[in-house]
Formats: structure tokens, sequence, C-alpha cells
């Protein structure tokens, strides 16, 4: 669905993002742009990775947290900022300020993962541990900005942070002038909004696809209604773009000049992580997943060539982990099964020995003997394997059934 609005002209100007650009030169990494071979067999058409994963700091928050921090008078760094964030803007904020010689404090929730919130202390940041969730911890690096003055830099409901994001959108039509759809993930909407003002603005017949994750979509009911919306409680397992409501300022740029912005599952979103590990052999956080989610749930939908931004690759080891073996799980490589045997010397050796015919994996096994549920002689296991793809779960289950195993769904 198309949602353009007849908004107000954007604050944020191309000669602005062309600024930002000059002005990153030497600061942030021209990222690079790497051709997916299975996502162009898929989709029928060339496909891009545009590699920001790859940025310093490991995301494209460097570029807007720049522009905004190098724009501010002199008596407003003297002052200092202070920003609030789970990861990415936190470490932009904490690099960029580094860079220009500003002090910065950076509020994080008291749940952010620990290689996030070290990797923003290494930048030079002071951190503090506030609240359990993004809003109660903006709330206290806004206080803190009131108290001191430090000057508070939002993580994308800005003019600067806007022209800085923006860059990508420059750097995609350098290294891929022919392309005709550009995905990208969508939180807040600074990058998204960055992007299409600047290639809008040169070719405006590339179509710019926003996406989000389905259980944090704040964007299609704020279009709907010209208007940003608030939901509750986003919930999604990609925190980068976990925004429960859009930005005053890239709203407009995105109601005028996005041309359709639609969701994803956490499925495909897990899904399209596996992909970009395996297939790309690139590390990507799950809202730089987002844009491939979107390509693998519906691929004819898009006319290449397609420029696809992996806006991120700051993902927590143990989030990596649940989220593989979710993925696998969607794709069938994955099986959890639970059964009921007779509780007797060598039951379970037999068990095992059926999977090994039809080659299932065995990863974890659960064996439990003493529940109300279970006869006096019964005893249930619970299985977890790994599988080639749906038809092999298939096989496996009716190997189990053969064998005279009563499978609990």
């Amino acid at each position: 669905m198309n949602y353009r609005k007849s908004t107000p002209v954007p604050p944020v100007t191309l000669d602005d993002v062309r600024g930002a650009q000059k002005m990153l030169t030497g600061v942030a990494r021209v990222t690079a742009m790497e051709g997916s071979r299975h996502l162009t067999q898929l989709v029928g058409a060339p496909v891009h990775f545009k590699c920001e994963n790859l940025q310093r700091t490991g995301s494209f928050k460097l570029r807007g947290a720049y522009v905004r921090i190098a724009g501010l008078l002199p008596e407003e760094r003297a002052a200092g900022v202070v920003a609030a964030s789970a990861g990415n803007h936190a470490q932009g904020v904490a690099l960029a300020s580094a860079l220009l010689g500003v002090r910065s404090t950076v509020f994080m929730p008291k749940g952010a993962p620990l290689p996030k919130i070290s990797a923003t202390r290494e930048y030079g940041a002071e951190v503090r541990l506030h609240g359990q969730v993004v809003d109660e911890t903006l709330a206290a690096a806004q206080e803190h900005a009131a108290r001191t003055g430090a000057v508070f830099i939002h993580p994308f409901d800005h003019p600067d942070i806007i022209a800085g994001q923006g860059t990508v959108g420059l750097e995609i039509l350098e290294q891929c002038p022919e392309v005709r759809t550009i995905l990208v993930g969508v939180g807040g909407g600074g990058l998204a909004a960055g992007i299409a003002v600047a290639v809008k603005a040169l070719r405006p017949d590339v179509r710019i696809v926003g996406v989000q994750a389905e259980g944090a979509a704040a964007y299609p009911p704020s279009l709907a209604a010209g208007r940003p919306v608030a939901i509750e409680r986003p919930a999604t397992m990609a925190d980068g773009i976990k925004v429960g409501r859009p930005g005053d300022v890239p709203f407009r740029i995105v109601g005028e000049l996005v041309d359709e912005v639609r969701t994803v599952t956490e499925d495909e979103l897990s899904t399209a992580l596996l992909l970009c590990l395996e297939r790309a052999k690139l590390v990507v956080e799950p809202a730089g997943a987002s844009p491939v989610a979107a390509l693998l749930s519906e691929p004819g939908a898009f006319e290449g060539p397609v420029a696809a931004v992996l806006s991120g690759g700051n993902v927590d080891p143990v989030l990596m982990q649940r989220v593989l073996r979710h993925g696998m799980a969607a794709q069938g490589r994955y099986l959890a099964v639970r059964l009921r045997l007779t509780d007797r010397p060598g039951a379970l050796a037999t068990l095992l020995g059926v999977l090994s015919v039809v080659d299932a994996n065995v990863l974890d096994v659960s064996h439990v003997r003493t529940d109300p549920r279970l006869g006096l002689t019964e005893a249930e296991v619970e299985l977890h394997l790994e599988t080639k793809g749906p038809a092999h779960c298939a096989e496996v289950g009716a190997a189990l059934r053969d064998a005279g195993y009563l499978v609990i769904d």
C-alpha cells in the first residue's frame, strides 16, 4: 500500500546531505555494496547489500551523531552531550564525541547487552545504567540534560541526524547507479528519511520501501492517521527498530518521500539473519536483516536492481544463538519433539537408534520419569534435533510413529 501523504516541504534538503557527506570524509567509512547471488536468483534481478554493519561502531549511527555534534556551538560543546540508547546510537555518540573532543554521557537500560555497554565505554563515553526499558532511560537522559545543560542528542528526531544518515543514500547511488528499489529498516525513521531526501532529489524514479517489525510497527497506523501515533508495548527481537512512536521530523519526510512501509514477522527476521550469516558471511543484527526479511517474504514485489541496507551488526552473542536456532526452526532445520516410551533399560538407546537411521542429529535430550501425568512404567523424553528441512522433519516424525512411539504435539 502506498502511504504517500501531502505534507510540508521536508526540513532536510539534498544540500544538507551533501554537506554532511563532506563533513564525514575521513570519519565514516564508505561501506561496501556486496551482491547476493541467492537473493538475485530468488528476486529475478540483481540484489545488493549496503553493508552498514561494517561501518565504524557497527552501524550507520555514527554518521548522524557526528554531524549533529559537529554542528554544535562552542558553548554547547563545552557543556557536553548526553544520549539514551540500548546500543547502536550509544556507540555512535560515544565515538563521535571522542573524535570531536566533546564530553559524552550515555544512559543505557540496565538490561542492555554487556558487549554494547563495554564498547560504549571503550569509545570514551561515561555510561550510566538506568531503567529497565528505553523510555525510562530516555527520561533520565533528558533530566540530566535539563539539570546540567548538556545537549541531548536524539537518535533520529533532528534534521542534522537525518542529513548524516542520508549519506547512505548518496553512496548507494554512486555505487549502484542503476538501482531501482531501496529497502531500509525503519524504527524512528531517521535513516529512511535521510535516504529518501538524498535519493528522491537525484532519482525520483527509485522506489524506497521501509521495513518494520510486525510487533513494533508504528509507521503504518501513523501514516494512515496523518500524524505520529504511539503504539503500546512494541515487541520484537529487532531492538534497533523497536520504537513505539515515529519522530516528528522524520515522519513528515517518510510520509512525503517513502513509497511504502511494510512489515515482517519474527520468523522472517530470524530466517533473514540466518541467510546473511550462511550465504553472505555477514554478521547482521535483526534490525539490519529486516530488508532481507522483506525480500524473502515477497521476492516478486520488488523491481531490480535492489539495494538492501544492512543497517547494523551489533548483535549480542546470546541473542544471536537464540535467533539462529529460531531461524533454523523456521526453515524446518530444527525440530523439537516430545514422546513417551516405556521406562526400561535400553529404551532411550533404542529411540536414538531410530533417529540415527533417519540421519537426525540429536542436539539435546531431556528425560523425565517423575511426573504425575505419567504411568508407573512410562517416561517422557523431549528431543531437540537438527534436521535438513521440512521434508526431513516429516520423515523423522513418520519413523518415530512407525516404531511405535507416542509423539505428543
